[in-house]
């Protein structure tokens, strides 16, 4: 089930200048190649499959036919350290596109989204930088639409068909929606800023509340930093008599990679 490059896909021009390939090593590194050789910020690559897709962290992302596999080029102008926001818009405004076409997608953080417990995509976000400042970025995104997943994944086709609902159609509108989210995320950054977007990506937070083991502690998941790392809150007690103890909490912040969150918590 390939991408229909014949269809009249009016809904993706937004802008964007699409490249569509049959199969390319890595949607993100073909769009770096091609912004090298002069394409500008907007400009969108779509693959059919990847033989070497990269998720986090150098991470193998599986691409088989069958499945949206997109990246889209920003000239986001951000200091460096704050490069994860343009992670969060994404994830945000793609959850929240999906769920306006009645889909109940969530957020994993800090960057997968998920549908009945189960991975349906994630977002990888890559950046080039000059003296502190973001001068480039692109933004790679790879959604389940009927591709083989693993048991922690879940197909959005068969899904739909589950649930009986036919929100998203095709692959094409798919991507539309895609970019649509990513686009309206982005906005959501550059025009209302951090404080506000944050607020929508924490009210799509899967984890919140979740229970984590960080340093043979127990901590609970309340939130995230305008920069991604996971706020999470810890109690240590204190005995003051054989009778009484005082609880002391503290909140620590872990930066993405460095506590790996899973899907044990979520059913099906």
């Amino acid at each position: 089930m390939g991408f229909d490059k014949q269809q009249p896909i009016a809904a993706l021009k937004s802008g964007c200048n699409l490249h569509f390939f049959d199969t390319v090593a890595s949607t993100n590194q073909t769009l770096w190649d091609l912004l090298k050789q002069g394409e500008k910020p907007g400009s969108v690559v779509i693959a059919t499959r990847q033989t070497a897709g990269r998720g986090q962290w150098g991470r193998q992302w599986i691409s088989s036919d069958g499945g949206l596999y997109l990246s889209m080029a920003s000239s986001c102008r951000l200091e460096a350290s704050n490069s994860y926001q343009l992670t969060l818009a994404s994830a945000w405004g793609i959850a929240k596109k999906l769920q306006q076409s009645g889909i109940p997608v969530g957020i994993k953080w800090p960057n997968d989204l998920v549908l009945n417990g189960r991975k349906l995509g994630g977002i990888l976000t890559e950046t080039k930088v000059n003296k502190g400042q973001i001068t480039q970025a692109v933004i790679g995104v790879g959604i389940n639409w009927a591709n083989p997943v693993p048991e922690t994944g879940i197909n959005l086709l068969f899904w739909q068909a589950f649930s009986n609902s036919q929100a998203i159609n095709s692959l094409e509108m798919l991507a539309y929606v895609v970019l649509q989210g990513i686009q309206s995320g982005l906005e959501c950054l550059l025009n209302e800023g951090i404080t506000t977007l944050l607020s929508g990506y924490v009210d799509l937070l899967a984890n919140m509340g979740e229970k984590v083991y960080v340093s043979n502690q127990v901590g609970t998941v309340i939130g995230v930093t305008p920069n991604g790392l996971l706020r999470v809150s810890t109690e240590t007690k204190h005995i003051k008599t054989k009778n009484s103890s005082d609880a002391e909490v503290t909140e620590i912040c872990l930066q993405p990679g460095t506590i790996s969150l899973g899907y044990s918590k979520f059913s099906d």
